[in-house]
């Protein structure tokens, strides 16, 4: 092996053992600090940090910070009064002999990188090589390795083949929108990123490649959020010959095994909770409720059916008993109402049950004694709780109205216990659900999921909202972080169903024709998940959004400032492609 010139070590690797060795380390200059006329270098590789002095004082004058240069020199014990216990370097330093310049960086540079976190994320972005510099971030890519590896390794040890799917595929309506991409050999066509590789899963299981596993990148044209990006990845996994239980079991092995491995939070035992689409619903006002909060959702509408209060005639009522908080100020209290009004409430009501077994509150005067009294003992109130009331004349959003004030009271009231990863299934979801907006039926969750009693007449639409269906979802503190379903391998079924949300069974065959012509040459029951690794890293470390876990992410935005992405094409390249680009003013 040829001699390595920038070292002959790692910084990591330097301890009291090595006093009186003469070394070569190479790495980025991270501080240069001026101790009453002795100039200190700290010098940062990969693995650690280690303090250099000279003395020849002006070796180090007019170096920049972050610029890469290579040391040669002998360790030497620091005087015990200057140890520091932050680095395992920290009770040696670097005699230097020589410095070598090897790539000067600018000396005004965008931002700390001790500091990074806390720099404006549109300039943190736009120097993500920079950025990556930081510990913290850093930490956070070694971590998502590490995840990785782990991953990979579980699945081979389960069994599972990894396969890679394609990434230009052809654009079908899986609920988002695609990303395409023009050809130019196939002028006027598209190819598209995929939202998923559900059609390539299950073309692999029609081709007997019994379990199957890959770590995919998803692509979605959707709004940033902070749990959601335009490209993210998933753990995409499938099997054949399963029943939906056996499904939920490997993915219970996947979360409890990385969360107890990668995290010290206390995590959920399995087997995980099972909770129906319809009780997730009811009880939390979502489909991904976060169990750490104890406040239930109560349904209060039959109680209250006769009613002479107007906001709450003929309409759905929710509501949420909070014990002892009756002494809270009249303040914390119209901060509730004030964050209701937030969300698209025109207030909320609420109720403190006093000593005497009376109410105090503002709509206490438009109840009844009998109402009263039908509350008290139906929620079984105690002294000093509070009944706060979520009225609307569709189910849809009291649920959802509920939920954001169970969510914001939680908080509130702190009760939520953020050393717990508290995981769930919810399943049972409908196969379908109406937009109101539209008028019109639309996938609920995934089209191609197997509903409860397999094929199904749809052409009598008026009850296709009971019709439930083999999906679920895996929860973990208020964030999805796997779907998955049973798929349905029937081709009449499948048609059916695409048929109450629009599609006949023409347009559905041309536009899933490889599904469709693979499904008649005999395919197996399958079925399948695909847990989100971005959403498991955020999880781990506590960040607040998922582009701290990502190398090179676009900004809230969209826009990569880094790469000027998305960037406009040349006129030739446009002429290649058969394109013409027409921008609207207003745009």
């Amino acid at each position: 092996m040829k001699e390595n010139l920038y070292r002959t070590c790692h910084i990591i690797d330097i301890d009291i053992n090595k006093v009186g060795e003469k070394v070569t380390v190479s790495g980025w200059i991270e501080n240069i600090r001026d101790h009453g006329g002795v100039l200190f270098l700290d010098l940062r590789d990969n693995t650690e940090t280690l303090q250099a002095v000279s003395n020849d004082d002006s070796l180090f004058m007019g170096l920049a910070k972050e610029s890469v240069i290579k040391l040669t020199g002998t360790i030497r014990k620091r005087d015990e009064e200057t140890f520091n216990k932050r680095l395992k370097t920290g009770e040696v330093e670097l005699l230097v002999d020589t410095l070598e310049v090897i790539s000067p960086s600018l000396h005004n540079l965008p931002f700390n990188i001790m500091t990074s976190k806390e720099a404006n994320e549109e300039i943190r972005l736009k120097y993500r090589y920079l950025d990556l510099r930081n510990e913290k971030v850093k930490e956070n890519m070694k971590l998502r390795s590490d995840v990785l590896h782990f991953l990979r390794n579980k699945m081979y040890d389960l069994g599972f083949m990894e396969v890679q799917t394609p990434i230009l595929t052809a654009s079908s309506p899986e609920g988002a929108r695609d990303f395409v991409v023009p050809s130019r050999n196939f002028k006027g066509k598209f190819y598209a990123l995929p939202q998923a590789p559900q059609i390539y899963k299950e073309l692999l299981m029609v081709g007997g490649i019994e379990k199957y596993f890959q770590i995919a990148p998803c692509f979605r044209d959707e709004d940033a959020r902070s749990d959601r990006t335009l490209e993210f990845y998933q753990l995409d996994l499938e099997m054949s010959f399963v029943s939906e239980e056996e499904v939920l079991e490997i993915g219970e092995d996947i979360f409890y095994d990385v969360f107890k491995k990668f995290s010290d939070k206390q995590v959920t035992e399995k087997p995980f909770r099972r909770i129906t689409y319809h009780e997730a619903m009811e009880s939390y006002g979502t489909d991904k409720p976060d169990l750490r909060n104890p406040l239930i959702i109560l349904d209060a509408t039959e109680v209250l059916k006769d009613t002479t209060f107007g906001p709450f005639k003929n309409s759905v009522i929710k509501v949420i008993v909070v014990k002892n908080i009756g002494d809270k100020s009249n303040s914390w209290f119209n901060e509730v109402v004030d964050y209701a009004k937030t969300i698209g409430m025109p207030g909320i009501g609420y109720l403190t049950l006093l000593s005497d077994g009376t109410f105090k509150g503002p709509i206490d005067k438009f109840l009844s004694d009998q109402e009263r009294d039908n509350l008290i003992k139906k929620f079984k109130m105690e002294e000093n709780s509070v009944m706060f009331f979520i009225a609307n004349k569709k189910l849809k959003i009291a649920r959802k109205f509920a939920g954001l004030i169970r969510d914001e009271l939680g908080r509130k009231l702190d009760l939520i216990d953020k050393n717990k990863l508290e995981l769930c299934i919810v399943k049972d979801f409908p196969l379908f659900e109406y937009d109101e907006e539209n008028k019109k039926y639309e996938f609920c969750h995934n089209p191609f999921s197997l509903p409860h009693g397999g094929i199904k007449d749809y052409e009598t639409k008026d009850d296709v909202l009971d019709i439930l269906a083999y999906q679920y979802d895996f929860v973990c503190n208020g964030n999805e972080m796997a779907s998955g379903a049973i798929r349905n391998h029937d081709l009449d079924s499948l048609a059916k169903g695409f048929s109450v949300v629009g599609y006949t069974k023409e347009e559905v065959e041309e536009r899933f024709k490889s599904i469709f012509t693979a499904f008649k040459y005999g395919c197996p029951p399958h079925g399948g998940m695909a847990p989100g690794i971005d959403r498991i890293l955020m999880l781990i470390k506590d960040e607040p959004n998922l582009r701290e876990v990502q190398a090179f992410p676009t900004s809230a935005s969209g826009y990569d400032n880094m790469m000027g992405s998305p960037s406009t094409l040349t006129r030739l390249q446009l002429k290649e492609l058969g394109i013409k680009v027409e921008v609207k003013e207003d745009e």
